[in-house]
């Protein structure tokens, strides 16, 4: 029986990074050796065990055989026999292929280290097209290895390229997709994976709604970078600069989706697109299966972002219809995430990036002069006038939020 440190471990030390996760590869070892010393089965495609005290996984050394479509269509290959070798060659990139011993040494058979080197990210073999999730993974290494620029390697990004016109991409779960998409979303320039996944074609299949803004005109005078999905991603990497909130992040993604949907006539213009961006964001959290909160949080953004951007200049029961339409006094904090997206897309143009955004401290303070309403006072003595309890409530927010609006108007 050997072990090895494996994967994602080894890459990130040699790159001198942090890394939270070590997983490991027995080879010449059975299931039934590895239970009785006290390891934990896990796994049902193929023997993998949890390390009794670490809680590390520790899988035995497996090849691997495509037998029909999809990421499940493989046969597994467990015997005592399988080398690390073996094992590394089914790995997707070469990065991810390099394994260190008990002794320390490393085990490289594809030449990972020197692609870690080069900042390129390339494919072990050509068992790499077998594989539509590789498509996400190879995307994703991109956003997540973007501090040290590493691109995509030009054979690798023919394979993927073909996988993605093969249709094997949609035979990928939706939750395998999302999960590669929430993964991305968490890093710090998530751009990069929708920039990959789109120059292998993988993005139209899998994110049309995204895809279709990539040429989509909007007037330059608001904004000079013109292009609808370099707005997206520009407001994106700014509202990543504003939260670390992945349902933000994935809000501020859908939140322009409808200019997609713009009849050419139109154009530059978009009147019109936050409903049916509000109903794009259905449809691909939808497909998707995102949790509840990223898709409410997608929706409310598509619908009124651009109310939020004209806060300055609504009337009192505009004001009250966007804030009970957010459900931001039961909500404040998901409204905060609101804001804060708006604030990114605001940002997220091309000259616009250091612009204050005044809007969301307005939408705040207006927020907190509603919280400071007694409803419960307001409610018992409409009810001993003999009034409609939602009525008078009403009247109060509304008389609050227009002696708001005159006193900030009036603010220097």
């Amino acid at each position: 029986m050997k072990i090895y440190l494996v994967g994602g471990a080894v890459r990130d030390e040699l790159l001198r990074v942090s890394c939270t996760d070590r997983d490991w590869v027995v080879t010449g070892a059975t299931p039934e050796q590895m239970l009785s010393k006290g390891f934990r089965p896990v796994g049902k495609d193929f023997p993998v065990f949890i390390h009794p005290q670490t809680g590390e996984e520790y899988a035995l050394a497996r090849t691997e055989r495509k037998v029909s479509i999809g990421y499940h269509g493989f046969q597994f290959n467990t015997a005592t026999d399988v080398t690390i070798e073996q094992d590394l060659m089914r790995r997707d990139l070469t990065i991810n292929a390099i394994a260190r011993n008990s002794d320390g040494q490393l085990i490289d058979p594809f030449n990972g280290q020197a692609d870690l080197q080069q900042r390129v990210l390339r494919h072990v073999s050509d068992a790499f097209a077998e594989d539509p999730l590789r498509v996400l993974r190879a995307a994703r290494f991109c956003a997540k290895l973007a501090p040290f620029d590493f691109t995509i390697d030009p054979g690798t990004g023919r394979l993927m390229g073909e996988l993605s016109r093969s249709g094997e991409l949609q035979s990928l779960a939706a939750e395998r997709v999302f999960a590669e998409v929430k993964k991305s979303l968490g890093y710090p320039h998530p751009q990069r994976f929708f920039d990959a996944l789109r120059d292998c074609g993988a993005l139209q299949v899998l994110l049309p709604e995204l895809d279709r803004l990539y040429g989509v005109p909007q007037v330059a005078a608001h904004h000079p970078e013109i292009d609808s999905a370099v707005h997206t991603l520009m407001a994106l990497q700014q509202t990543c600069s504003l939260t670390d909130d992945i349902a933000a992040r994935y809000a501020c993604l859908c939140h322009d989706l409808g200019k997609g949907n713009t009849p050419e006539e139109m154009l530059p213009s978009h009147h019109g697109h936050e409903e049916r961006g509000a109903i794009l964001s259905e449809v691909l959290s939808d497909r998707l299966k995102v949790p509840n909160d990223y898709r409410e949080l997608a929706t409310i953004t598509a619908r009124y972002h651009t109310h939020c951007h004209r806060a300055l200049e609504l009337k009192p029961g505009t004001l009250l219809n966007l804030l009970l339409s957010t459900d931001a006094i039961r909500r404040p904090d998901r409204f905060e995430l609101f804001l804060l997206i708006c604030e990114g897309d605001a940002r997220g143009r091309l000259g616009f990036e250091q612009r204050d955004y005044p809007q969301a401290g307005y939408l705040r303070q207006a927020l907190q002069t509603l919280q400071q309403l007694d409803s419960g006072a307001i409610a018992k003595a409409a009810q001993a006038a003999g009034k409609p309890i939602p009525e008078a409530i009403k009247v109060a927010r509304l008389r609050v939020l227009s002696d708001f609006r005159k006193h900030h108007s009036a603010d220097p």
